[in-house]
């Protein structure tokens, strides 16, 4: 299984902030995402994808995706600390 860490500089009112990204395939046409969020969570996405260039395929999966439970994100990424975002 590969892993790789996926960082984006987003812009919100007067400052930047890095937001946390990773993603993992579970198989070539399946990648997980994972994300925090602005108020101190997280939350984890699966989806579909053409399997070719998943650099590239994650976010399709982070906006387009279907929220993992907790506790199957949690297994997948145990790394992330913050409250889990049960919500879309």
């Amino acid at each position: 299984m590969s892993e790789k860490d996926l960082v984006a500089t987003v812009a919100i009112p007067d400052q930047i902030r890095e937001r946390n990204r990773r993603w993992i395939a579970l198989d070539c046409r399946v990648l997980v995402v994972a994300t925090e969020g602005w108020a101190g969570d997280w939350t984890a996405y699966i989806g579909a994808v053409p399997g070719h260039v998943h650099e590239r395929e994650w976010e399709e999966v982070l906006h387009h995706g279907s929220k993992l439970p907790q506790k199957i994100a949690e297994l997948l990424f145990p790394d992330f600390t913050e409250k889990y975002m049960w919500r879309r």
